[in-house]
């Protein structure tokens, strides 16, 4: 069993850097292999081959079928791999470090565990949200109060703009198709966020779950950084696709959000700022 061909394990010194990688694909309705360095993709429409390396999160959606052999390339490439639900509703993410260094995790760690440093952080993180504003002396309460009424605006001011009702957030992981198109193209949007998010806390050596605002989830750290970009992603893109009465708002905010990682040059930016968090 120990001499089943294959590609030899990449040194992990020698995979390109997160940086240098493209953000997502998703994959839905096709059977996944691999040959040598290359993920295999198989639908109706042909083949088609994804250098591995080359990419920081695959998202499959309904009716994938992927192969172990598939997954093992995927793990030595250091992928994050990220399997949605229906409508991509639901995700469970895991992936390994891009980086054999833990400097990263032990500064991350300290700071959770040390109160007074655990609300540095945290205000640290809310000064890169309001810029102009001095939040140095406020509680995690107040924080968390004035972050709420800031996305309140923001979601007010994009109903506005594009003359979508606005109800509030109404997220159901076990119904997608009862919620409205603008919840619904939320759901998805942040979906696509949080797998870059993940993909970059992983490769950089970090925990996901040891989080600053986000607390007691196996994804906390993930939401506290994927929230810095909402105001400018995800939301904004949520109500132009719903203003559009498109049948397609899966496809429609996949494409959006993969193409505005790719100018805002997301990716990097997250690895900028998990270092100065």
């Amino acid at each position: 069993m120990g001499n089943i061909p294959g590609m030899k394990k990449p040194d992990i010194h020698a995979l390109p850097q997160i940086k240098d990688r493209i953000t997502f694909v998703y994959l839905e309705h096709c059977k996944i292999n691999r040959r040598d360095s290359a993920i295999i993709v198989t639908n109706q429409d042909g083949v088609t081959d994804i250098p591995a390396g080359l990419i920081s999160v695959l998202i499959l959606g309904p009716g994938t079928d992927i192969s172990h052999r598939a997954i093992e390339l995927i793990g030595d490439a250091g992928v994050t791999i990220v399997w949605t639900g229906e409508h991509g509703v639901r995700y469970y993410a895991s992936g390994r470090a891009l980086t054999h260094r833990s400097g990263l995790l032990i500064k991350q760690a300290e700071l959770v565990s040390n109160q007074r440093k655990h609300l540095a952080v945290a205000r640290k993180m809310y000064e890169m949200r309001f810029p102009n504003e001095d939040v140095s002396q406020l509680t995690m309460q107040q924080l968390r109060g004035k972050e709420g009424a800031r996305v309140r605006r923001v979601y007010q001011s994009l109903s506005k703009k594009w003359a979508v009702p606005w109800s509030g957030r109404d997220y159901k992981p076990d119904d997608f198709d009862a919620s409205d198109s603008v919840n619904q193209a939320l759901s998805v949007g942040n979906a696509c966020l949080y797998g870059l998010a993940h993909a970059v806390i992983a490769a950089l050596g970090c925990s996901p779950g040891l989080g600053f605002v986000h607390v007691g989830h196996e994804c906390s750290f993930v939401y506290d950084i994927a929230d810095l970009y909402k105001a400018q992603t995800t939301i904004p893109i949520a109500f132009e696709v719903a203003s559009q009465h498109s049948k397609e708002i899966e496809s429609e905010v996949r494409h959006k959000m993969r193409d505005i990682m790719v100018s805002r040059h997301l990716l990097e930016q997250m690895v900028k700022d998990i270092k100065y968090c």
